[in-house]
């Protein structure tokens, strides 16, 4: 059966009008669309925040938990439930902050979950605190002569976990978020979808570099498996490995051509140069990544419990209550 992204849509958002949640939803509901798994058989599960009313939004089982539980009841629900699709829906503040232990054990389990991480660097619903992600400096309502924190990278945090999956996106570019939601969908095991937002209240513009079409052009790079890590306007800059680090360079200049560019393996194990790709764009003169970063094959969580119980089931004498009662010592009474 073939479905259209109205048969994912649900209610109306309340939302400020120009959040990027508004702009994630409706890739989301596109992705879902595309992907073509039946509504009655995807679960959408949030904790709290803004971003987290999305369940509510959706014509799918959908949950809005608790704060920073939403990989907890995720993983529950995957669990026990394998055949549903569930995606895992959280701010930068619910998943990484209170949610953080959570983040990091679902990656490191590999738990078969579509874990979105929408970053707008800052606490929107309670009104403007700085996040877990808000950079060094930050001036918000909790940090009013600038936060003296570092932040999480969630790409770190993700790959020091051993994660299998990470990709990004912006959320004005429907195009790019759609496709890495269905690479996500595809992966077999957790994957991390982190996409860069703007909270237009209380932290607007921290991610305008890239949030048009224009600023992606000039400072962003998007990468594919498979393909010349090159960028820039007119494709004219590329990317080649100096030492232990990264290095851009000019096409054509130089005696540089497009054979001496990287090329991307999204598949390689040893995520080193994955990572490098992923922690690029921080005023380091380096273009941000977006696509599909790092996606590895790894058995996951949830079929590893299902083989185990099956194991442990065949080696038993008993399958049911009856037989295990019959397993001890009988007496009847007469």
């Amino acid at each position: 059966m073939s479905y259209t992204a109205q048969d994912y849509k649900k209610g109306q958002p309340r939302w400020c009008p120009g959040c990027g949640d508004h702009f994630f939803l409706a890739s989301l509901h596109k992705a879902m669309a595309e992907i073509g798994v039946d509504p009655w058989n995807t679960a959408v599960i949030s904790g709290i925040g803004c971003s987290s009313r999305l369940p509510h939004y959706m014509a799918t089982y959908g949950m809005n938990t608790i704060h920073g539980r939403a990989a907890a009841i995720a993983t529950g629900c995957k669990v026990a439930n394998p055949n549903l699709a569930v995606w895992q829906v959280s701010g930068d503040g619910d998943g990484l902050a209170i949610g953080g232990n959570h983040f990091i054990h679902a990656n490191r389990r590999n738990i078969n979950l579509n874990m979105i991480l929408l970053n707008n660097r800052i606490y929107g619903l309670t009104k403007g605190q700085y996040s877990p992600t808000s950079p060094r400096g930050f001036v918000s309502k909790s940090s009013p002569y600038g936060t003296v924190e570092d932040p999480f990278r969630p790409a770190e945090l993700c790959f020091g976990a051993r994660g299998h999956f990470f990709a990004r996106a912006v959320a004005t570019d429907a195009p790019g978020t759609v496709e890495i939601l269905k690479a996500a969908y595809n992966h077999k095991g957790a994957s991390v979808c982190e996409i860069l937002q703007n909270c237009v209240i209380f932290n607007n513009g921290t991610h305008d570099s890239v949030y048009t079409k224009e600023g992606r052009a000039k400072n962003a790079i998007y990468v594919e498996h498979g393909k010349p890590l090159i960028f820039g306007e007119n494709n004219e800059f590329g990317l080649v490995q100096e030492g232990f680090g990264l290095k851009i360079v000019e096409i054509g200049k130089d005696g540089i051509t497009e054979k001496d560019i990287l090329v991307h393996d999204a598949h390689c194990e040893d995520n080193t140069l994955q990572l490098k790709l992923a922690l690029m764009g921080n005023g380091d003169g380096f273009p941000i990544a977006l696509g599909v970063i790092r996606d590895v094959e790894a058995p996951t969580y949830d079929d590893s419990v299902t083989a185990q119980i099956e194991e442990v089931k065949a080696a038993k004498k008993y399958h049911n209550f009856a037989e295990l009662l019959e397993t001890n010592d009988i007496w009847e009474v007469k």
